[in-house]
């Protein structure tokens, strides 16, 4: 029988005496999407088959047949000339007539004591563990990078911000290891996701009910890499908590790349100057033939919105569903896949970016050294050296501060010292000469600070977790 006869008569055709309508046909199929479950889809089918023999369900012939017909079909679509067709709806029903037409009636068995329903969430997850996993690799990718651009400007200076308002100096190093940081938990978060989906298998709980066949679960869920079988059959086929922590997860990620992306934004434009991004990750103006626009940096803050709104979409499509399956958790690929896909564009654009950026040591430090930045290097002393109370030294220097604007000095280290000390006598010169940005960031030498040598720490502690 040909996989066009198979698809006339629909595999779950025996009710019915009329064929869908082609918008039913149109809507209910999903192989444009689920394709990609080609190699999930085969790789449990092969175990079930192997445990349907094993039980004794099917002949050990059969099952032979099965194995081999199989891994035909996985040649045949990876080498992409597998005649998928939207007739048979989904993956799971194409590559079954085509095992069908290949093996025969052995093909027909393959089905026993399993459901679409199973089949798909057992597909579905494994999908969802590689693909976190990958992406894990993505984002270990992208902090190696961070932490050679931190390496190469560990003392480099720069404002920090609190605001958008310039706060203390830091380093440019310490500044992007912050996301290495960030990075790091979101790569935990993703394959804690992964491992726990990978706990429980579905397969084999069929429908909903679980089968009347003498299965073994056990079996089926150690040869796919689970590590259990499901308890509950009807959360089995029902559930898609698996694939919301893969995306709400994601969406945190992505949340810091967009972070990432709008510094780079912002630190490439002619206001900040802070660095100027490279002709393969720029675009220009039809128009005005001086711009270089970071399009890469503000498409990823685009596609981390839409992965966020991935997240919400199918977290609206679980959440008014009764148990067990419904038809809804078709669309549940389609927002999975595309957000992965989102990400992992943007992790490979985002390394580009940071490994190929030129950054401008004098503009960080200029702009480090306006805005008053080492007005707490002030505070400090008065509290270090003069036993001030720390809010009393907060009001000396801010009235410092206020002089510095009223004579147009625009940084505090400029100031005379009749200036200091009309403010406040006991200021002297040991403190004057620790107000400039270099001084700064080298005393803050806490664990996790900004001082260069915390931030060589940091760049060696993280090269080590990689190596």
């Amino acid at each position: 029988m040909s996989t066009s006869d198979l698809s006339g008569q629909k595999m779950w055709g025996g009710r019915f005496a009329a064929q869908p309508a082609d918008a039913m046909q149109a809507i209910n199929a999903s192989i444009d999407v689920d394709k990609r479950l080609w190699r999930e889809d085969i790789e449990g089918s092969q175990a079930h088959a192997a445990m349907l023999a094993a039980t004794g369900v099917i002949t050990r012939e059969d099952n032979e047949a099965i194995q081999r017909g199989l891994e035909q079909i996985a040649a045949e679509i990876a080498t992409g000339v597998f005649p998928f067709t939207a007739e048979l709806e989904d993956i799971h029903l194409n590559i079954e007539a085509r095992l069908t037409e290949r093996i025969g009636e052995a093909g027909k068995r393959l089905h026993t004591a399993r459901s679409r329903n199973d089949q798909v969430a057992t597909d579905f997850k494994l999908w969802v563990i590689r693909a976190s996993r990958e992406t894990g690799a993505d984002l270990r990718r992208l902090q190696k990078a961070l932490v050679t651009r931190a390496d190469q400007h560990a003392d480099w200076v720069m404002p920090g911000f609190t605001h958008l308002q310039t706060a203390q100096p830091i380093t440019l190093g310490h500044h992007l290891l912050a996301y290495v940081s960030m990075f790091e938990r979101d790569r935990v978060r993703l394959i804690g996701a992964a491992l726990e989906a990978a706990w429980e298998c579905p397969l084999g709980s069929a429908a909903l009910a679980g089968t009347s066949y003498p299965i073994n679960r056990d079996m089926t869920a150690e040869l796919l890499g689970f590590h259990a079988p499901a308890a509950n059959s009807i959360d089995a086929v029902a559930s898609r908590d698996f694939a919301l922590a893969a995306l709400a997860n994601l969406s945190i990620a992505a949340t810091h790349l967009s972070r990432l992306a709008e510094e780079v934004v912002l630190w490439t434009s002619a206001q900040f100057a802070f660095a100027q991004l490279s002709d393969q990750w720029s675009t220009g103006s039809s128009i005005m033939p001086q711009k270089r626009n970071p399009d890469a940096a503000e498409l990823i803050r685009a596609k981390a919105a839409r992965i966020g709104a991935d997240f919400v979409a199918l977290n609206a499509i679980v959440q008014k569903l009764p148990l067990a399956y419904a038809k809804d958790l078709q669309e549940d690929k389609a927002l999975t896949f595309a957000a992965f896909d989102a990400f992992s564009l943007c992790v490979t654009a985002m390394v580009g970016m940071v490994e190929t950026m030129r950054f401008d040591r004098a503009a960080l430090r200029a702009a480090a050294a306006r805005g008053y930045s080492t007005a707490t290097d002030l505070a400090d002393w008065l509290v270090r050296e003069l036993k001030v109370p720390f809010r009393e030294a907060h009001e000396i220097t801010g009235r410092i501060v206020r002089r510095a604007e009223a004579v147009g000095v625009a940084e505090l280290g400029l100031l005379g010292m009749d200036d200091f000390q009309a403010v406040d006598p006991r200021i002297t010169e040991a403190a004057r000469a620790l107000l400039t940005v270099e001084k700064s960031v080298e005393s803050r030498d806490s664990y996790g600070g900004t001082a260069p040598q915390r931030v060589r720490e940091q760049v060696e502690r993280w090269k080590e977790m990689f190596a």
